[in-house]
């Protein structure tokens, strides 16, 4: 009996195994220092540039079996624009909805099977950020440029079968 059930234990590991791998996606921040209005210290800008990278990650469970993606991150600039607070100890991020809405220039490429299939540059915004309909909740960290990398997503690449919060 004992060995039946190790057997059944293997089967359903093999067969785990042998469905959809996970497409693999790969974030690179090209001179992240040069991008604005992120926050001024490292740890605070490596936090907010993690997020970005596993938006990116998340939605490349959306490809096809055998897809990876790569994205190169030229510029990023997102929503709003930081006013230093000395009470609170880090910079606030005031959102005006005018001239400071989320952008986004990218280089990326899906390869299958280690060839190309579609590539490109992109530039992401979204100028009504405010006025148009968000997926995410408000205490969504960086919800309008997730929004605005979902919008791209989903033209550009693939589409997104069930949006993620």
């Amino acid at each position: 009996m004992k060995s039946f059930m190790k057997t059944m234990a293997l089967a359903g590991l093999l067969a785990l195994a042998a469905g959809r791998v996970s497409a693999a996606v790969d974030v690179t921040w090209v001179h992240p220092e040069n991008f604005h209005d992120l926050p001024f210290p490292t740890w605070e800008r490596k936090e907010m540039l993690d997020q970005i990278t596993d938006h990116f990650k998340k939605l490349g469970q959306n490809l096809p079996p055998g897809q990876d993606l790569r994205i190169e991150i030229t510029d990023f600039d997102p929503a709003g624009h930081l006013v230093p607070s000395i009470r609170l100890g880090r910079d606030l991020r005031i959102l005006s909805g005018r001239a400071d809405w989320p952008r986004m220039e990218l280089n990326y490429a899906v390869v299958q099977d280690g060839a190309v299939v579609k590539s490109g540059q992109a530039q992401l915004q979204d100028m009504n950020y405010q006025q148009s309909f968000n997926h995410y909740f408000d205490t969504e960290p960086l919800r309008y440029e997730k929004q605005m990398i979902d919008n791209w997503f989903e033209k550009t690449i693939a589409p997104i079968k069930k949006r993620r919060r």
